[in-house]
């Protein structure tokens, strides 16, 4: 039977995971859940406080840095940082530097007050050479359903769990059945800044 991996996205905003594209990849952030999960098993993210669902992701490849980087399907997948924010959340952004590491790219990650790579979110990123990639994945972000009492066992408050039983794995691919694919909502980082806009007071003209 797969397994079940739920863990708290702390910053969603459409960077880890991303699901842009027509794929829903977890490249960075969440080494040990990247290094343990398989293909067949399912990836669920929850808000902050556990009270909704971010999304949901069965896990179709486990690729490394060096073949997600060199595969043609993901080259949309690298970020160009003075474009749009879907192109700027790129994930792919370890390129081989030939030496058997990584050169960064201008990302998420990228340490932007200092203008160079961010050593410790590389460190971090890399400690677990695997991307979880799929297809098969429902993305709600910011805009998602609360976690009912069907699901509730799915919450957790540090790190991941991974250790559920097998009814309640079962309950969790029965509601990932019922749900629509694809990106249904926008990121909860994007959401949040629209709202601080709108607050905002506008100028008046005196």
């Amino acid at each position: 039977m797969p397994r079940v991996f739920s863990y708290v996205v702390a910053s969603d905003g459409g960077f880890a995971p991303n699901p842009f594209h027509g794929w829903c990849t977890l490249a960075c952030c969440k080494p040990r859940i990247r290094k343990a999960a398989e293909p067949g098993d399912l990836v669920v993210g929850l808000s902050r406080r556990c009270e909704r669902l971010v999304y949901i992701l069965r896990v179709e490849e486990k690729m490394t840095f060096d073949q997600y980087w060199a595969d043609a399907r993901f080259e949309k997948k690298k970020p160009v940082w003075s474009r749009d924010r879907v192109e700027r959340n790129g994930d792919n952004i370890y390129e081989p530097n030939g030496r058997r590491g990584f050169r960064q790219l201008r990302s998420a990650h990228w340490d932007h007050k200092a203008d160079r790579e961010s050593t410790s979110a590389k460190e971090h990123d890399t400690s677990a050479n695997a991307v979880l990639v799929g297809r098969d994945f429902v993305y709600y972000g910011g805009e998602g359903p609360k976690l009912g009492d069907e699901l509730s066992f799915l919450f957790v408050t540090r790190g991941h769990r991974c250790h559920f039983p097998p009814e309640q794995v079962a309950a969790v691919g029965r509601y990932f059945e019922q749900v629509p694919r694809g990106r249904k909502g926008e990121p909860t980082r994007w959401l949040e800044r629209e709202a601080r806009r709108r607050r905002r007071p506008r100028a008046s003209c005196g």
